[in-house]
């Protein structure tokens, strides 16, 4: 029988076997000294210890102790030892990837370079074979490849957009620099292709490796949200964003510094968006690591290089600058190279230089004056200044969406004034007199105040009864023309011509369809109008102004676009939300007044067509008639050039008015049924009736070749205008977008 070995059944049997012994030894002495021997053997022997067990040494609660050199010299000894991969005969190298056998063979790209409809951004040198057999495989270039997941959504002028951002933040555009701006018109995806850039450069390069650790997103603070949504639509949950749109200082500062702080290949959130305000305020966090990339949303916010948002954002550390505008400045030397410079600084050299070399020539050669060598001089300087800036510049303008969204109809509506506005309108013009403040063209602090007084009449007279009431210059005794009773407390519309049409244009959609409306005006006192009509209405609205904290923002704007939501009307603040918000929810929409700056009115109207939009799109733009109004709307329709178009700084618009035309803008002409068709003496029309397309190549209607149409009733198709018609409007232009090409 076999009989166990352990220590513990060993002590057992022998406690058991020395009884044993014993009550032997009491009945047999003589024969238990006869076995003295073998116990003894087995006492001193080892047939009670197994094999495989080594005696335990005795522990002692004395600690040895060592000196502190000893102690570091050891402890240093032990993190001294290399790693080894725990696999047998293992002899690869130990990279920075996860523990396992490395692959054999060339080094390979992220995503397959041959798959059907993959978009290559680099591709390495084609080698012989004897190149191939030379070249060390651990340094071989691989190609760049965009995720199949982006490029098989990416449309053809989206595919080459983000091939021109990656060539330029790698610096094969131009040795040496890495920035770009990304120029092209609303709606084209620019948000798209930019992400797109960021997930590449976060994941690969030719060298088989990340191109950048980290980026960050500054956009105006309505879009951060919308800047996260677009990043979590594309990438789903592969790519964790940060986003600060709130929260106290100390709170913005720890999560500022946590992001600045991460390292390595897989940083947990490699995406900051943060609004331009949050940046300058926290700069000093931000300022003392570096980022691989920064992508400036809106852009031209960076035109002035003296503002301090612009000195944060330059003096940040970080090689690579992409700038996004859809509304690039074309109207002001200084602003161009502002932006340009800051992207690419350098490549247009130093203000001083710019200025001596680009400006002052170019200026002189648009001179009335110029001579035609001072004329060919700045022809010259000009196409030396667009060769290297289109270098580093990219736009493509919203045609391309022609073939991708519903049709858009986009008109000019001139609306009669009421006689109550056309009273107060020539009493101010009497008493103000502004025509005799200018002096030598310029502009002064009451001329400014009359413009914009004039400008708040055309959209309604209760925009100026406080002036009234105080009988300030230019509204003495005008409080008499107003009917008696009269209310501040309540819109009326029919006392304004604007407001009349804008009255029957949202009662005629309400009744007829399931369309959606937003509202656009420079002025929140306009806002507060359209509160009071929607309630009188008892139409449901939203409000997005400066006064909205940006959380909210995103979600009534997402709430908005919903099919379900019962919102009818979306009531906007160009200066607040006039860019890079997407309100598809709607298709129809209203810019009730004009800005000196074409790109504000574009901005805003660019809100309804653009991706995911499924409706065709009117786009209702509100003049008055006769009015300083359309003066501004002719500023806008001539051809735009570097110093000949509108800029938005009030200061800055007497640069680009003579005298004569000053004077002008403090007129009114009661006879007209559209001030702005006179003007162009548009050959298309007999008796202000189209009776023919303009001639093919002709520039008789140059500044208005945008506009396919000009119509009086009879010739309007939107029967929603036509309902309006009778009230106040006088005369349209129309344009629509898909006739260009053939498109009915």
């Amino acid at each position: 029988q076999r009989r166990s070995l352990a220590p513990s059944q060993l002590a057992k049997r022998k406690a058991g076997d020395e009884e044993e012994e014993e009550e032997e030894e009491d009945r047999h002495p003589t024969m238990t000294r006869k076995r003295q021997k073998p116990v003894s053997e087995m006492e001193s022997g080892e047939c009670y210890r197994s094999p495989f067990r080594k005696p335990l040494a005795q522990l002692t609660n004395r600690p040895h102790c060592l000196d502190s050199s000893q102690h570091e010299a050891f402890i240093r000894s032990i993190l001294s030892k290399p790693f080894k991969v725990p696999i047998p005969n293992y002899k690869g190298p130990l990279g920075l990837r996860a523990l396992g056998i490395k692959r054999a063979g060339l080094r390979s790209s992220l995503h397959d370079p041959f798959e059907e409809g993959a978009l290559v951004l680099y591709e390495p040198p084609l080698l012989s074979a004897h190149d191939q057999l030379k070249i060390d495989k651990e340094k071989a270039p691989v190609h760049v490849v965009v995720d199949p997941v982006l490029s098989h959504v990416l449309r053809p002028h989206q595919r080459e957009g983000v091939k021109f951002l990656w060539d330029c933040v790698t610096g094969r555009r131009i040795p040496g620099s890495h920035g770009c701006i990304m120029a092209d018109e609303m709606g084209l995806g620019k948000t798209l292709q930019c992400i797109t850039l960021m997930w590449t450069l976060l994941r690969q390069s030719p060298d088989c490796k990340p191109e950048i650790e980290k980026a960050m997103v500054v956009s105006p603070s309505s879009l951060v949200r919308n800047w996260y949504n677009e990043v979590e639509k594309w990438l789903g949950g592969r790519i964790q964003p940060l986003a600060i749109d709130g929260g106290s200082k100390e709170e913005i500062d720890r999560k500022l510094v946590g992001f600045m702080n991460q390292r390595g290949l897989r940083v947990p959130s490699p995406i900051l968006i943060i609004s331009y305000e949050t940046f300058r305020l926290h700069a000093e966090a931000l300022q003392k690591g570096s980022v691989g990339l920064v992508i400036c949303d809106e852009g031209h916010r960076l035109k002035n290089s003296e503002n301090q948002t612009y000195q944060a954002l330059n003096s940040l550390n970080t090689p690579r600058r992409v700038l996004i505008s859809g509304t690039p400045i074309q109207n002001d030397l200084l602003e161009y190279f502002s932006l340009v410079h800051f992207v690419n600084s350098g490549i247009l050299g130093t203000a001083q230089e710019f200025k001596r070399h680009f400006e002052i020539p170019i200026l002189k050669g648009r001179d009335a004056d110029a001579s035609e060598a001072e004329r060919h001089k700045g022809e010259e300087r000009l196409k030396e200044l667009i060769s290297i800036v289109n270098r580093c510049l990219i736009r493509r303008t919203s045609d391309i969406l022609s073939k991708y969204l519903p049709v858009k109809i986009e008109q000019v509506v001139c609306c009669r004034l009421t006689p109550l506005q056309a009273e107060l309108y020539k009493n101010f013009l009497k008493q103000a007199k502004p025509v005799e403040e200018l002096k030598e063209g310029k502009i002064n602090v009451s001329s400014l105040s009359s413009i914009t007084s004039l400008k708040k009449l055309c959209n309604h007279p209760a925009l100026i009864h406080d002036k009234c009431v105080e009988e300030e210059e230019g509204f003495m005794g005008a409080l008499d023309l107003f009917p008696a009773g009269y209310s501040t407390k309540s819109v009326e519309p029919q006392l304004s011509g604007k407001m009349l049409v804008l009255d029957y244009i949202l009662a005629v959609t309400k009744s007829t369809s399931n369309d959606k409306v937003v509202l656009v005006s420079n002025y929140t006192q306009t806002l507060d109008l359209f509160e009071k009509l929607c309630r009188n209405r008892r139409y449901l609205y939203v409000r997005l102004d400066g006064t909205m904290s940006i959380k909210k923002r995103a979600k009534i704007v997402e709430r908005f676009n919903s099919p379900s939501s019962p919102e009818f009307i979306f009531m906007l603040s160009s200066k607040a939300g006039g860019c890079g918000l997407n309100l598809i929810g709607a298709n129809r929409l209203v810019m009730f007044d004009p800005d000196w700056n074409p790109a504000n009115d574009e901005q805003a109207m660019a809100r309804v067509w653009r991706d995911g939009q499924k409706k065709t799109c009117y786009i209702y733009r509100l003049l008055s008639t006769g009015t300083i109004e359309e003066k501004i709307f002719q500023r806008q329709t001539h051809k735009k050039a570097l110093s000949s178009c509108v800029v938005d700084e009030e200061q800055d618009v007497e640069r680009h008015f003579s005298l004569g035309e000053l004077k002008e803008l403090f007129t009114l002409n009661e006879t007209t049924t559209s001030d702005t068709h006179d003007k162009i003496k548009c050959r298309r029309c007999v008796n202000g009736h189209q009776v023919r397309p303009p001639p093919e190549g002709s520039d008789c209607t140059s500044d208005l070749s945008q506009w396919n149409h000009c119509a009086d009733k009879r010739g309007l198709q939107d029967s929603v205008l036509k309902a309006a018609w009778d009230a106040a409007v006088t005369f349209t232009f129309h344009h629509h977008s898909h006739e260009q090409r053939g498109i009915p």
